[in-house]
């Protein structure tokens, strides 16, 4: 505990790094994620490929991925543009079948009304297809969040500075409480990210609080007609 009072300062510095770099990755991947998801949904011809191969790229060890991104990018073995292209191809990973089957989960009839009111293609897919997919999309970055927050401290095996530090330097130094204060950083920060996840996805779809709302009363009304 004193370990941890006497380097509070270090602790915060490490975490706002690890946020960053976290962020960065997940912004990134959600913004790859949403053309290939929908090229997935749109042409059933590439579906499988596309969601196997984009699938595969979570079976990448991290370790071996991050040295290999240097020979790849032309970027030093240390740079943080490794290890954040490298997070954002994990959440690509994880998240191209999200947004795939998000769009997939859309009734046909929806779209066909709206496309009878005279709504584009471009028209419709933002401001139907991708609405009413929104929460399939979101439980999908939501995991694809918590992933990304923990496997950024890998970066330290190559250098890069973050939370991974504390493990690394605790480890070597034989001090458990070190350690222990960056993995409770660690699990601080994805429950942060995850709040804040749920909470977006209240303001920006209202309409599913309605939808649990309505199924809970359902659930409350059934014990009582089968008791009648």
């Amino acid at each position: 505990m004193n370990w941890v009072l006497d380097n509070v300062g270090l602790i915060l510095d490490l975490t706002a790094v690890h946020l960053r770099q976290s962020v960065i990755a997940i912004v990134l991947g959600a913004a790859v994620s949403l053309p290939l998801g929908w090229v997935a949904w749109r042409y059933r011809l590439v579906r499988g490929p596309v969601i196997l191969l984009t699938g595969l790229l979570y079976t990448i060890p991290s370790l071996a991925l991050l040295i290999l991104m240097p020979a790849v990018l032309g970027y030093s073995a240390i740079s943080e543009t490794n290890l954040v292209v490298a997070l954002t191809i994990y959440a690509v990973a994880i998240l191209v079948r999200s947004v795939a089957d998000g769009l997939d989960s859309v009734d046909s009839a929806v779209r066909q009304s709206a496309t009878a009111m005279g709504y584009g293609g471009v028209r419709r897919f933002w401001t139907v297809d991708l609405p009413l997919a929104g929460p399939v999309i979101l439980a999908g970055l939501r995991v694809a969040a918590v992933s990304t927050i923990s496997l950024a401290t890998v970066g330290i095996l190559i250098g890069v500075t973050n939370l991974g530090y504390l493990f690394e330097n605790g480890l070597q130094r034989r001090i458990v409480a070190e350690v222990g204060a960056g993995v409770l950083a660690v699990v601080v920060i994805a429950l942060l990210i995850d709040l804040l996840l749920v909470l977006a996805g209240r303001l920006a779809m209202p309409w599913t609080r309605a939808k649990q709302t309505s199924a809970a009363a359902r659930r409350t009304r059934l014990p009582l007609r089968a008791a009648a």
